[in-house]
């Protein structure tokens, strides 16, 4: 085998342009899947850092010994974070029940089941929210090196039919047919892997995301607990 030819074998632009035309649509498509799962993994990286920045800078707000009320009324009355969205949902019924009177504890129990239902209902919207693109990457990551097996396949059938056509089982004439095929799979392996870990690192950052709103839904419930006993005790205190 000569340089040149050695050198046209490790050429992917030579690789693609001498190849089938149906290992050819294979490589194009994967490479198109390829660039859609790093979008969808620079999107993601970008929208996780920005999510748990903005989780710890309220959580820390919540932490600083400052009412709930006036770290609500700082979010405004529709944040685009899920935290402090739950915060104004809980303080929002509380105050709605409040202002009818004093509160039994029938009325107790349906204001604490009202703000778990309404919790748990943003809980899994925001849920749904953060996992949006991952089935990409799980399609990417499973598909890819099967579709680019089927190209190195389908690249080889001809490549064997060209060398019997030919009647020549040189290296140098096998080599880059062989070669050609095989850079489908390539292909497929490039796309597939950084779907592949991708995929399974945002799937534990959902599920970790997902845990602290839970966790803060959990301490929400605790503190209107926390004020309804509250509330009783201030009503006798009154009476007395």
């Amino acid at each position: 085998m000569t340089i040149a030819a050695d050198a046209s074998i490790l050429n992917p632009v030579t690789l693609f342009m001498e190849a089938d035309f149906v290992v050819k649509g294979i490589m194009v498509g994967l490479a198109v899947a390829s660039v859609w799962s790093w979008a969808v993994i620079i999107d993601k990286a970008f929208r996780f850092a920005t999510l748990n920045g903005q989780a710890t800078a309220f959580e820390n707000a919540v932490g600083s010994g400052r009412s709930l009320e006036e770290i609500a009324a700082q979010a405004g009355p529709n944040p685009s974070h899920p935290l402090p969205r739950m915060l104004v949902i809980a303080l929002s019924d509380w105050r709605e029940t409040r202002t009818r009177g004093p509160l039994n504890e029938a009325q107790a129990n349906m204001l604490m089941a009202r703000i778990d239902r309404a919790l748990d209902s943003l809980i899994a919207r925001e849920g749904q929210k953060v996992e949006n693109g991952l089935g990409v990457l799980s399609v990417v990551a499973t598909s890819s090196p099967f579709i680019g097996l089927f190209g190195t396949v389908w690249g080889i059938m001809n490549a064997f039919g060209n060398i019997a056509a030919a009647g020549n089982t040189n290296l140098t004439t096998v080599a880059p047919a062989i070669a050609e095929a095989l850079f489908a799979t390539a292909i497929g392996l490039a796309a597939a892997i950084p779907a592949y870990i991708a995929y399974n690192k945002f799937s534990i950052d959902a599920g970790k995301f997902t845990g602290r709103l839970e966790s803060f839904a959990d301490d929400l419930q605790a503190a209107v607990a926390r004020r309804l006993g509250a509330a009783p005790a201030a009503e006798a205190r009154r009476e007395i």
